[in-house]
């Protein structure tokens, strides 16, 4: 990414913060997302640290929505807090300029500045199991704290993200147009998306029928979207805020599990070693459902463990529909890495698949209650 120290002096002015640039560090590795550790230091020598962020306008094209959610969700948390005299350290707080807006666009494209926050350490490894349920329970808190924010109020700034017809509709209609000429080396993963696809689309139907309801969600709940004190090992606050929109419980449970109980990388190309590590399935659950079961509905809950297949199905059709298309959406590093990321999620799709009854067991297990 191309941009200069000079660039960032100048959006440091923008976003009213005071000193000059001392040193700059490329913070990460998104699919999405450019994230820069920004450290500038006063005329009297005072420093301080910012997260700089450039958001890809490719995916997403509407920044004042996008700020606008993540303006009103903070600000119903922090205001929680402190009406039950908590701290606020625990919410993302997002600089503005003089007129008062969170975010620029400017040639570079979409930027905005968040506080750091400090002693944080994030992780993409899901393999320690206190870890994973302290993440639950951060991502399980978040869904709580929002429960009684009316989903409605916020803007769907990806339209149809965890439509999974919609997004199975999609791929095939590009599956026949094969606009790269990739199509003949997909057709297994084709033919097992179009057999996962009757209980892929289960939440369409409950969404169609009334019998699920549409909540605040983040959308996005990898392991690496928590930040973790680096001295306690806890999780401190939820950060990559893009995403909170109308959406399912279960797609947040889902995707976390999707992430965290994966025994492979996300992009493994030897599937022998992809599989459904049930203890960290557990564990995740076992943070999550005590945080927000007040707060959901029986069919929500009796539904989480569907969210994870369903999700590792959406997922597999998101990066096999950017292959097809030529990889436009999601980094890649080498060509088919898209294709690869297919494979990996469609394995593990398989995986839950088959082990359907043993994650219900579980979720039914710790949320006291049967079926």
């Amino acid at each position: 990414m191309n941009i200069s120290q000079q660039n960032f002096e100048e959006l440091a002015r923008v976003f009213c913060l005071p000193g000059t640039i001392k040193s700059i560090e490329v913070v990460g590795n998104g699919n999405i997302n450019g994230t820069f550790d920004i450290t500038m230091v006063e005329e009297d020598g005072k420093e301080s640290r910012y997260i700089f962020q450039k958001v890809n306008m490719f995916v997403f094209k509407s920044p004042k929505q996008i700020m606008s959610n993540i303006r009103k969700i903070t600000e119903h948390i922090a205001a929680k807090l402190e009406a039950e005299g908590k701290s606020r350290d625990g919410v993302m707080h997002f600089f503005q300029r003089e007129n008062g807006k969170n975010y620029l666009v400017d040639s570079q494209g979409f930027w905005r500045v968040s506080e750091y926050v400090p002693n944080s350490v994030t992780y993409n490894e899901c393999d320690n199991l206190d870890r994973l349920r302290s993440a639950g329970g951060a991502f399980g808190k978040f869904q709580t704290m929002l429960s009684d924010f009316d989903a409605n109020e916020l803007y769907e700034t990806i339209p149809n993200f965890h439509n999974t017809r919609s997004r199975i509709a999609v791929l095939m209609r590009h599956a026949n147009e094969d606009p790269c000429g990739r199509v003949d080396e997909v057709q297994d993963e084709l033919m097992q998306i179009r057999k996962f696809k009757p209980l892929a689309v289960r939440f369409n139907e409950l969404i169609d029928s009334q019998e699920m309801p549409l909540r605040v969600t983040h959308n996005d709940t990898k392991m690496n979207n928590i930040l973790f004190d680096a001295t306690t090992g806890e999780a401190k606050t939820v950060i990559d805020l893009d995403t909170v929109m109308p959406g399912l419980v279960a797609h947040d449970f889902g995707d976390a599990i999707r992430f965290a109980a994966n025994t492979a990388a996300e992009d493994e190309p030897d599937l022998s070693k992809v599989a459904l590590d049930i203890d960290r399935f557990r564990a995740f659950a076992e943070g999550f459902i005590p945080a927000v079961k007040s707060s959901l509905t029986a069919i929500e809950i009796k539904t989480l463990a569907l969210g994870a297949f369903v999700m590792t199905v959406e997922v597999a059709v998101r990066f096999l529909d950017d292959y097809i298309t030529g990889d436009q959406y999601f980094k890649t590093l080498y060509r088919g890495h898209n294709l690869v990321r297919a494979r990996c999620q469609l394995k593990l799709a398989q995986e839950m698949y088959d082990r359907m009854g043993e994650m219900n067991k579980i979720v039914a297990e710790i949320a006291g209650m049967t079926f």
